[in-house]
């Protein structure tokens, strides 16, 4: 099982000392957030993507090449790209170009997006996202499946006798995940593609996230992928870690109660209640988390939200310590030793889908069973 961290990149004020970061130290933060998360033995760094203040990432494989020419083992991914706002043509070369110089330690997450302006800043409407996400997903297929693309569509001009490049390392897309915290349509695609399903896991309750996950794998198994519970599930989450309980929540509710996502709302107590927000010992954590495999079922990859909210780096490094020194080895083993003989420990890999040869499924536009398409997929 793979396990990580993924930020958004906000640039927020310390409710402890009034202080802001300047952008160029957010920015620097994040890139030793990833080393930290490689120094301590986890396998996933993720970064967000946003246009607007208060977050800097607004260029995710800039800073991921960055990353990459600094690790060895580390897989480089985002959380999410903007699959409705980006250009496909641009995706495919940017993260083509970010396999080439990782030697293939990349996937991504698409994702339409929460920020209402942002559509209009890239020309887009936001009344269009669905449509916009799965147009232009099925195009990024395209462009890493075939050398030359003939296409035409309703959001972008025409393709004529269009080629990529870079082509894909060793002729192998990366692996790609759809993130969604509401949107049943995009779990429907993650499942028609056999692609990857990632829930964020941190501000919804159980049963929200219970019912997203089960129709994707649900859908996963009717399109002929796999059995249900052997489909590709990832999830988030939030912690905070301190010796004690009580210590763990006197030093993280200053930020909880700021936070600029969910602060000024329920207590810390009741959004730990009502959410998967675990704020205590490191074995709360272990414990919190493999409940998580109760709801969701045996799955791939869990990412910690870490740098949330305010918390100086200096903070955050020790958490990233406590969690790869002393939560991770604990929860691998546990994840493992309850886990299904026939379902998959790890997502797919570089290595993995290379190995699977040119007429793998994953080397495949649609590699869903046409006879089981419904008909409201058949534009895809």
């Amino acid at each position: 099982m793979q396990f990580g961290i993924f930020t958004i990149g906000d640039v927020t004020r310390d409710p402890t000392t009034g202080r802001v970061p300047t952008e160029h130290e957010r920015i620097v933060a994040m890139t030793k957030i990833a080393l930290k998360a490689e120094e301590v033995g986890l396998d996933v760094f993720a970064s967000g993507e946003h246009h607007n203040p208060p977050f800097v990432p607004s260029s995710p494989t800039t800073m991921l090449g960055w990353i990459a020419a600094r690790t060895e083992k580390l897989i480089l991914s985002t959380a999410t790209t903007l699959i409705t706002t980006n250009d496909p043509v641009k995706i495919a070369e940017d993260f083509a170009m970010l396999q080439h110089l990782s030697g293939g330690r990349v996937d991504l997450m698409m994702g339409r997006g929460n920020t209402g302006p942002v559509y209009p800043w890239f020309g887009k409407d936001i009344r269009q996202g669905i449509p916009l996400a799965i147009e232009n997903y099925h195009l990024l297929r395209r462009l890493w499946r075939e050398r030359v693309v003939d296409w035409e569509g309703k959001f972008r001009t025409p393709l004529h006798g269009y080629t990529s490049t870079p082509w894909p390392l060793d002729d192998t897309p990366p692996f790609v995940w759809h993130g969604s915290i509401r949107s049943p349509e995009i779990a429907e695609q993650a499942a028609f593609y056999g692609d990857g399903f990632f829930h964020n896991n941190i501000f919804w309750n159980k049963e929200h996230i219970q019912q997203m996950i089960a129709l994707y794998r649900q859908r996963f198994e009717q399109y002929g992928h796999g059995a249900a519970d052997q489909a590709v599930v990832g999830l988030g989450g939030q912690v905070f870690m301190a010796e004690t309980e009580a210590e763990a929540k006197r030093i993280f509710r200053p930020y909880f109660d700021n936070a600029p996502v969910y602060g000024h709302g329920p207590s810390l107590e009741d959004f730990s209640t009502m959410t998967p927000l675990t704020v205590g010992t490191p074995e709360q954590v272990v414990e919190r988390t493999l409940g998580f495999a109760d709801y969701a079922g045996d799955y791939q990859r869990q990412l910690f939200l870490m740098d949330h909210a305010g918390l100086p780096l200096d903070v955050v490094l020790e958490q990233i310590e406590i969690l790869g020194r002393e939560v991770v080895p604990v929860l691998r083993t546990e994840f493992e030793r309850r886990r299904p003989a026939h379902v998959p420990s790890d997502p797919p890999t570089h290595a993995t889908l290379a190995a699977q040869g040119a007429d793998s499924a994953h080397r495949q536009v649609i590699p869903a069973r046409v006879d089981l398409v419904p008909e409201e997929a058949d534009a895809r």
